[in-house]
This record gives structure tokens, sequence and C-alpha cells, in this order.
């Protein structure tokens, strides 16, 4: 073996590992950035939290900020994707464990009031409060978002009618219940985990929201 080939294949494993390690890096300080980006728009709100208190709490300057992200609307507009994403999979993973049932509801109440609400409050402050109201191009992110959201719930009410054999009084109900569920947890994360201290019976909360919903649900059925 020529001596000069192994000199040659550990350089390249060494610039390997130090181009993984810096990669590493990057997305370490990029996550720590939004992180901190997370903490202070939930904590202090998105209008009264400045660049340089993000890299502050984030321990990198100002241009590291700018180099991963535009500006402030750029990272909150990420926040809003991560989060959406996040909560969609949640719900997803819920839906799949549905015995083609509407109590199958069920999952995803307990999940987004347990989980989603209970284990990361400063998600629904950013979801549900801070993106709000804020430019067009934010605006049209939540809309994006949105629409996602209720056309999953849409899907899970169609496949379980279907399966149940049991159709909507109209083609407009399945997304007129989409959209009503969607409402519906929207208002019970702002009175009870934003505007309110977290509350002790979540469980009950949750099982009443879904006695109610499931009772809408039923009254735009065909019998």
């Amino acid at each position: 073996m020529d001596p000069s080939m192994g000199r040659s294949n550990d350089s390249n494993s060494l610039l390997s590992r130090s181009a993984s390690r810096r990669l590493r890096e990057k997305e370490q300080r990029y996550n720590t950035i939004l992180k901190a980006a997370e903490t202070l728009f939930a904590q202090k709100g998105y209008h009264q939290t400045s660049i340089e208190e993000i890299a502050d709490l984030a321990e990198v300057s100002t241009g590291s900020v700018y180099f991963y992200f535009k500006n402030k609307e750029d990272l909150l507009i990420t926040l809003m994707q991560e989060i959406g994403h996040q909560l969609r999979k949640l719900l997803g993973d819920e839906l799949k464990k549905a015995d083609f049932s509407f109590d199958s509801f069920k999952n995803i109440a307990f999940a987004f009031l347990r989980e989603f609400c209970g284990n990361h409050p400063e998600w629904i402050a950013i979801f549900f409060r801070e993106s709000a109201g804020q430019s067009l191009e934010v605006e049209e992110q939540r809309r994006q978002l949105f629409s996602k959201l209720t056309d999953d719930i849409k899907e899970a009410f169609v496949k379980i009618s279907r399966e149940q054999g049991i159709g909507p009084v109209d083609d407009s109900c399945p997304e007129l219940i989409a959209v009503s569920i969607l409402g519906l947890y929207e208002r019970i994360a702002c009175h009870y985990f934003l505007w309110q201290d977290q509350p002790k019976d979540v469980e009950d909360i949750a099982q009443r929201s879904v006695s109610f919903m499931l009772g809408g649900i039923n009254n735009l059925l065909k019998d």
C-alpha cells in the first residue's frame, strides 16, 4: 500500500470530522437562538422582545442571530412552523390510534390539553397569542397552519364516518366540524392556560369538552 494513500485517508477523515463538528455547532447555535426567542416571546411578548435580548439569552452576538435569521419576524415565523409541526404530529399520532369510532376524538382532546398545553405553555403563548395581529406574512403563515390542522381533523372525521357507515347531513359538515373542534380547543387553551393559572382538573375539562363536541357531531350526522 502506498504510504501517501494512508496519509490522504487520515487527512480526509480529519476533515470530515471537523466538518461534522462545525455542522453540529451551527445546528446547536441555531437551536439555542430559537429557544431563546421562544422563551422571551412567551414571557415578555413579541413586540417587547429585542434581538439584543435574544442574543444575550442565547449567549451569542447579535450578528450571530442575524446570520441565522433575517429579523425578529423570521424568528416568529420559524417558531410558528415548528410548533405547528409538533401539534400536527401529536394529533396525527393520536388519530392513528383511532378505533374508527367518534370516541377516538377523545385522544385529540387529552393529547392537546395534557401534552401540548400542559407541557408546553410557551407554545400556546406563541401559536395562539403572539402570532395574532402581526404582519401580512405572519398572518398568512397562521392561515396556512390552521388550514392544515383543519384539514387533518376533517380527513379524520370523514375516515371515521365512512368506516361507521354514517354520513354527515351535507357536504359542508366535515369542514364545519373540523373548524369548530379547532376553535374550541384554541379558546380552551387561551382561557385556562394563558389567561388563568393552569387548571388542576385538565382531565375533567378534556372529558367535558369531548362530550360537548361529540354532541354537536351527532347532530350533524344522518340517522
